[in-house]
């Protein structure tokens, strides 16, 4: 494990135990707190406590650990919160310290993008059909990509 910089990373202030957190899970890999602003209570996300900034930049064996967290604490999430469905999210926006956000979902407008989002008479609306689909023969492109280099 790489030391933690308390002082540029709040992620690993927080695993040093110099910042608050809502602390609902921590082994020697990775711990999970409550996310300040939810998008609806219980949402948490799991992080490693080695600082790496990128999630793809984990290890096969970190990045699953914390996918299987994640899934096992959903569960209690679905018991306690009562969602829909359980959403998880990688985006590697907003702290420099990779986490994965999982998230009680109770409408599919509860991850989407900005592109999904129309202007109507009415006012702002999601649809999913405001992004445009891609050409099969496109997406076959798109696919040989990741097939071509492994």
């Amino acid at each position: 494990m790489t030391d933690h910089n308390s002082t540029t990373c709040i992620f690993c202030a927080i695993i040093a135990g110099h910042a608050p957190a809502s602390v609902v899970h921590r082994d020697d890999l990775c711990m999970a707190f409550m996310n300040l602003r939810p998008l609806h209570p219980g949402e948490f996300m799991v992080i490693p406590l080695q600082h790496i900034d990128h999630f793809t930049d984990l290890s096969d064996d970190l990045a699953a650990h914390i996918m299987v967290t994640g899934q096992r604490l959903g569960r209690w999430m679905m018991q306690v919160f009562a969602p829909k469905r359980v959403g998880y999210v990688v985006h590697g926006f907003g702290v420099a310290h990779a986490h994965l956000n999982v998230l009680p979902l109770r409408e599919s407008s509860d991850i989407v993008s900005e592109k999904h989002i129309v202007q109507t008479d009415a006012g702002l609306r999601i649809a999913h059909e405001a992004v445009p689909l891609r050409s099969r023969s496109d997406l076959n492109a798109d696919a040989a990509q990741f097939l071509r280099d492994q």
